[in-house]
């Protein structure tokens, strides 16, 4: 049975958006869409932040979800909707729904005054124990743009990237679009462009490394698929922060360390998840 595309929505304009999105990508995977409320959302967001007003009856009778189905079905008259409405919090409901989901997508940001900090541990939490990938929809998303430009891939370690790789390039091939693969690389602390004897050939070391890397991992990609190999000196996190400028998706892995609990994002993957100028998949990597 194809495993459906899911997003969350809590009522916000950001989750609107990823409901947008998520038409967009659960139409070209041919895949239905399935859009879930968590009815506690509202009792979570208050306990942290407390809110005047009572919306109890609005959150009970499925407004939100009912509102964001309809989008999705204007936006993609064929697609196959369903929606849920689940009394629990946010963060159990969307990592029990990624057990039997292909995607799930989430908004940035959710309702509130400091909604970014809330959803934004929502996210998090969700993205960093998630067993499918997750799709966080950062930046400004254009409801009617469905171009797709660019999509961007950071090669982690090793065979940490693999999930990563494969989704990376499922989405450029179905997708028509070019997949940029990335792999950023650093000199050690202690040593200096300034310092003449350990300026170029150890410099060339790492960045050959970095390059045998990429073509390791990317040694199986479909001739389909134009593919831009890449190399940059500098840290992972704004290498990546820049190449997220004019694209449409940026990947990353994450591992999974096997009878862990609680956040599992390393450093990359939580900064792009942040700042990133365009939305972010975090993929599930095993150790």
């Amino acid at each position: 049975m194809d495993l459906p595309v899911v997003v969350g929505v809590d009522g916000s304009q950001p989750s609107l958006h990823a409901v947008d999105w998520a038409a967009d990508e659960a139409a070209l995977r041919g895949l239905p869409l399935r859009v879930v409320y968590a009815s506690l959302w509202e009792r979570y967001e208050r306990a942290v932040f407390p809110t005047s007003g009572d919306r109890s009856e609005q959150i009970l009778n499925g407004v939100f979800v009912a509102a964001a189905a309809e989008r999705a079905r204007k936006r993609i008259p064929d697609l196959k909707v369903a929606i849920q409405v689940i009394p629990d919090g946010p963060t159990p409901v969307l990592v029990r729904e990624a057990r039997h989901a292909s995607l799930l997508v989430l908004g940035s940001r959710g309702r509130g005054d400091v909604s970014e900090l809330l959803l934004g541990s929502v996210s998090l939490t969700v993205a960093g124990q998630a067993d499918c990938p997750v799709v966080v929809v950062r930046g400004g998303h254009d409801d009617g743009d469905r171009t797709h430009r660019r999509i961007v891939l950071g090669i982690g370690e090793e065979a940490a990237s693999t999930n990563a790789v494969r989704f990376a390039l499922e989405e450029a091939e179905r997708r028509g679009a070019p997949l940029e693969a990335i792999r950023a690389w650093r000199r050690p602390a202690h040593q200096t462009i300034e310092h003449p004897l350990l300026a170029g050939e150890p410099a060339h070391a790492y960045e050959q490394q970095a390059v045998d890397m990429l073509e390791a991992a990317l040694r199986e990609a479909p001739a389909g698929v134009e593919l831009h190999k890449r190399t940059a000196e500098g840290s992972a996190r704004t290498v990546l922060l820049d190449a997220s400028h004019g694209a449409d998706l940026l990947v990353v892995g994450a591992r999974r360390r096997p009878g862990h609990f609680g956040l599992q994002l390393g450093r990359v993957a939580h900064t792009v998840l942040h700042h990133a100028a365009c939305p972010v998949a975090v993929v599930p990597e095993p150790v």
